[in-house]
């Protein structure tokens, strides 16, 4: 038997913490594509667009 009280366990200790995605344990591995010009003009217009527009409140 525990010398803890139950109320007093902290439920997040209960269990262990699962194992690491392995991209964060192999740094480096996981090269990002690079993207083509035409992606790169969209991605400048959806930019522009956006910068243009007015913000609206989140409600």
């Amino acid at each position: 038997m525990s010398s803890t009280p139950h109320h007093d366990v902290d439920q997040a200790l209960v269990y262990p913490e699962p194992p690491a995605h392995p991209n964060w344990r192999q740094p480096g591995t996981a090269k990002p594509r690079p993207i083509t010009p035409a992606q790169q003009e969209h991605n400048r217009e959806l930019l522009a667009l956006a910068l243009r527009k007015p913000r609206t409140s989140a409600a």
